[in-house]
């Protein structure tokens, strides 16, 4: 994942944390099934899982480059 296209909050794999590098990034939250208000972004389905197209998705580490 290259730093120089990556700018505000991004939604990335857990495994992603294999390669991550906190010189890099910071992790901002996680989201992962029925965690309430864990990720700090408002859902706009109303609904409280990670679901894309009505579908419940795999769980996302919220990260965001360093400046």
């Amino acid at each position: 994942m290259s730093g120089a296209s990556c700018n505000g909050i991004l939604g990335v794999p857990i495994t992603f944390l294999d390669k991550y590098s906190p010189d890099q990034f910071e992790i901002i939250g996680l989201a992962a099934g029925n965690i309430r208000g864990l990720a700090g972004i408002a859902s706009s389905t109303g609904k409280d899982e990670p679901y894309i197209d009505g579908k419940l998705r795999y769980g996302r580490s919220f990260i965001r480059r360093k400046m």
